[in-house]
């Protein structure tokens, strides 16, 4: 009997612990969060860096295969690789009609299980939200919204015919998705806080208009006709000299006019078009960022396909957060943090060179942005030069768990060694001391300036007695990170480097010392020391192209 009532006692006493557990859950999204106690952006020089549990992170990431996270069984096979192939970080897709199968009701199995296995790899996890749009197509949107157009409309072509994408100017879509959004970051904040596995969050995937410039659905030709928002008017007036110039230019045509309708104010083109669906692109997508940021205030992106040679708005992703279109995203998106380009392109350099643009006042501060998604047959090179050079957050190649060898392919090799640069490269980020080199057919000399030497990289292949272990001209390249006026750190590969004073007073630049070596718990460790034949006599450096590594360099000048 005196079992019994014990037993009822401990019974009830645990069902009240588990309601007061879940009531301070539930309340929890009430209490103001510190942002500098959660992952968050901060400035160093030029640049802003990821913090992660209070210190600067580099992300050494890979990113999914669309479908890999939809599935836990298939994930558990995954794991190993990423740790094999020196990942600190993975990018995963979260699925709107995965964790609202049903209009509210929501389940985070998938998302918690997926957290609880990046804690037990030591790997941290950026989470792409495919809402609204992936890839310009709402294929990830639920079933109950698919299904029902009349409460969801969709976006139209210019013959009325319906798109497998929700129009950007519907509030009841845009409601709905801020909702889901809301909730996923609610329960990030819950289940992660503390713990800091969750640290960057992508705001839908790719997104942009296709296959024609605009939307033609009659919520979009009542906007399109009419007033342009006097936010984007007062924006274009307060930063008129600062403008991109597309913007500027395509104002300007115009008359720089101040009032009227899109086509008033910007011509009729399919120039306007875009920039019209740019400016409700972004809306749309601040709005769904902010409701996330309300309950868990991370740092959020948004991803840009990027434009083919040729190609015109409709047959790109028309509208999305590219280059010519940053004013309008920066203008109508402030709740996002950067933007990102998703770069397949062989014309890496040129790409990423457009994202580095100031975003403060000239010369303060520069879009620190990261490389969500790169072809995972690319160079890591890629990974070493936009690091260095453009002082990115991290580098992410796509569908990361389809390479074979994982403990021997290129990004094993590439991220073991930027693994040991980390803490270096984190020191210097921001501070002018890194630069960058890509050498390939296009390309196979380069002078680099760095401090008071001129470093001449040479592609492996140009040297007469480098062997020849790849095709023609592989993309080589690397950094160089320069911790004091006469000692530099270069890594990469597939570099012969020759230094030249950049003094005028007649000096040459000779090799004081030449060793390769690596980093063991942020400790440079020698090998061995390279001023004999490896350096022929004190005249070159080589960076071998058949691996990644590293060699210190103490240079000294002399007449």
């Amino acid at each position: 009997m005196k079992r019994s009532i014990i037993k009822k006692i401990f019974t009830s006493l645990s069902l009240w612990l588990v309601i007061i557990f879940i009531s301070k859950l539930s309340a929890q999204p009430n209490e103001p969060v510190n942002k500098n106690d959660i992952p968050h952006l901060e400035k160093q020089g030029t640049t802003m860096q990821m913090i992660v549990n209070g210190k600067p992170y580099l992300m050494l990431a890979g990113e999914t295969g669309n479908s890999s996270a939809s599935d836990l069984s298939y994930m558990k096979t995954i794991w190993s690789k990423i740790v094999a192939e020196h990942l600190n970080t993975l990018v995963v897709p979260v699925y709107w009609e995965l964790i609202e199968p049903e209009e509210n009701e929501f389940n985070f199995t998938l998302v918690d299980s997926i957290i609880i296995a990046a804690r037990q790899n030591n790997i941290k996890l950026v989470f792409l939200w495919f809402g609204t749009w992936k890839n310009s197509m709402s294929c990830y949107v639920p079933l109950w919204i698919k299904t029902n157009e009349e409460r969801f409309p969709r976006a139209r072509m210019k013959n009325g015919r319906a798109e497998e994408i929700l129009t950007a100017f519907n509030k009841s879509n845009r409601d709905a998705d801020a909702f889901a959004f809301s909730h996923l970051m609610k329960h990030i904040r819950q289940f992660d806080e503390k713990k800091q596995t969750v640290i960057l969050i992508q705001v839908e995937n790719e997104i942009g208009m296709i296959p024609t410039a605009r939307d033609y659905c009659k919520e979009a030709d009542k906007a399109f006709n009419s007033a342009v928002p006097e936010e984007f008017i007062n924006y274009l007036k307060g930063n008129k000299n600062k403008l991109n110039p597309y913007l500027y230019d395509l104002w300007q045509k115009n008359g720089f006019k101040t009032n009227g309708n899109w086509e008033e104010i910007f011509g009729k083109s399919i120039a306007t078009d875009e920039v019209f669906m740019a400016w409700n692109y972004a809306k749309y997508t601040n709005y769904v960022a902010e409701a996330g940021k309300k309950e868990y205030p991370l740092p959020m992106y948004v991803n840009a396909a990027l434009i083919r040679p040729g190609y015109k708005p409709g047959q790109y992703p028309s509208g999305g957060p590219l280059p010519h279109l940053m004013d309008i995203w920066k203008a109508a998106a402030p709740a996002i943090d950067f933007l990102a380009p998703d770069v397949y392109f062989q014309t890496f350099a040129e790409w990423v060179s457009k994202y580095d643009i100031p975003i403060g006042e000239p010369g303060q501060i520069y879009n620190q942005f990261f490389i969500p998604e790169v072809g995972n047959n690319q160079s890591l090179v890629n990974a070493y030069y936009a690091i260095a050079e453009h002082n990115i957050m991290g580098y992410s190649p796509f569908s990361i768990e389809s390479l074979k060898d994982p403990t021997n392919n290129q990004v094993s090799k590439g991220y073991k060694v930027l693994g040991e640069l980390s803490p270096l490269i984190l020191a210097n980020q921001g501070r002018g001391t890194m630069a960058g080199v890509i050498l390939d057919s296009a390309s196979q000399v380069e002078k680099i300036k760095l401090g008071d030497y001129i470093f001449v990289c040479h592609h492996e292949y140009s040297w007469p007695f480098a062997p020849k272990t790849e095709g023609a001209n592989p993309r080589y390249g690397g950094m160089i990170i320069m911790i004091s006026p006469n000692e530099y750190y270069i890594a990469g590969r597939g570099l012969v480097v020759t230094f030249e004073s950049a003094s005028d007073d007649g000096s040459i630049a000779g090799i004081g010392s030449l060793d390769e070596g690596k980093f063991v718990n942020d400790k440079w460790i020698p090998g061995l020391r390279m001023n004999g034949d490896q350096s022929h006599q004190g005249r070159h450096m080589d960076l071998p192209g058949n691996t990644y590594s590293i060699q210190k360099v103490i240079l000294y000048k002399y007449k």
